[in-house]
């Protein structure tokens, strides 16, 4: 399976929309999981971007309870990175992804958090289907 590259959610609508979804808690994240909106997955794809696989949209959100701007944006940087190098070669494409930021996640080994997010994705059975 071709790697899909990362989008962004836009807005605070879409993490709201994913906040209702499916989530599995892990020790330094939430990662929460929901199907692509219908308007956004019917709607053609531009023409620049036809020979390249659809975007896998994510979004980061780190509360004030984890720390100051500082802290907040390196555990932002830690899960995006994860996120980066996970979620687009295993995650499966047709689903927004959030991913919420615990204290945790600034202290655990950075391997750790990679097969922390494995894991989640496979107990929200959303990993893509390898194949042959």
């Amino acid at each position: 399976m071709a790697a899909a590259r990362l989008g962004r959610l836009p807005n605070r609508r879409d993490f709201l929309r994913v906040q209702a979804g499916r989530r599995c808690a892990m020790p330094g994240f939430v990662l929460q999981v929901a199907p692509v909106p219908a308007d956004l997955a019917s709607a053609g794809p531009v023409p620049a971007e036809l020979d390249r696989p659809a975007a896998i949209r994510v979004g980061f959100t780190v509360s004030r309870k984890v720390g100051n701007a500082v802290v907040r944006n390196r555990v932002r940087r830690r899960l995006r990175e994860i996120a980066r190098q996970v979620i687009p070669a295993e995650a499966r494409p047709g689903l927004d992804y959030v991913l919420i930021g615990r204290q945790a996640a600034l202290t655990r080994d950075f391997a750790v958090l990679r097969r922390e997010l494995q894991e989640a994705l496979k107990r929200l059975k959303v990993q893509a289907v390898a194949t042959p």
